[in-house]
């Protein structure tokens, strides 16, 4: 982690605020494009009070990006670990939060905005942004593995060139989703990739316990 990531627990409410509101202008806009200024005037409080909790715009860059791994991390853990559950359920889980962001405006992955000013970076960024692409890569191979062992996916590939495929379209699917406009986008090449590895989505799963 970080040297400059605050310790979550020890984050107040407006530092939680903070956070809601530079991830969601991230996400919609880049971090070279958003300001101090702009969240201080969404939560209406002075920019003082940012730089309180996050000193630089790099320590708030980290905070967002590190507090992002860590939602993901948790979730796709517990899904991991639960060795009765179908692989494809496990799977379809993975897909709903680019489902959810599908269905925003103008937003795309949080760290897939960022990568695309990976050069303009702080290093810190550029290493969060780079562990949490490796770090997906390596869930959705396990996944891959697992389920091709199970005889529940039929895989033409490696576990890892997979994984690389099925990272690698969501999030291209958000970009090009946010240029025209077209939320079934993500649908079509979900159904794709799941006909890539032999399979196809099960019945509604219920909530999504991964965060956008």
């Amino acid at each position: 982690m970080p040297a400059a990531t605050p310790n979550p627990s020890a984050r107040t409410g407006t530092a939680e605020a903070i956070l809601n509101i530079a991830q969601a202008l991230i996400q919609s806009r880049g971090y070279s494009a958003i300001s101090y200024q702009d969240i201080a005037s969404a939560l209406n409080i002075r920019k003082a009070s940012i730089h309180h909790h996050f000193p630089t715009k790099a320590d708030l860059g980290a905070a967002v990006v590190e507090r992002y791994i860590q939602r993901f991390e948790v979730a796709l853990n517990a899904i991991m670990s639960a060795e009765t559950t179908n692989s494809l359920a496990m799977l379809d889980f993975y897909f709903r939060p680019y489902r959810e962001i599908a269905a925003t405006p103008d937003q795309i992955c949080l760290c897939g905005a960022l990568a695309g000013e990976m050069p303009a970076l702080p290093p810190t960024l550029r290493e969060r942004v780079d562990y949490f692409f490796k770090s997906h890569h390596s869930w959705l191979a396990a996944i891959l593995r697992r389920g091709s062992g199970r005889k529940e996916f039929v895989l033409v590939t490696s576990p890892e060139r997979s994984a690389r495929l099925i990272f690698d379209a969501l999030q291209g699917a958000l970009l090009v989703r946010r240029t025209t406009g077209e939320t079934a986008e993500i649908e079509e090449v979900i159904a794709a990739l799941l006909a890539q590895i032999g399979a196809c989505l099960p019945q509604s799963q219920g909530a999504s316990t991964l965060q956008r």
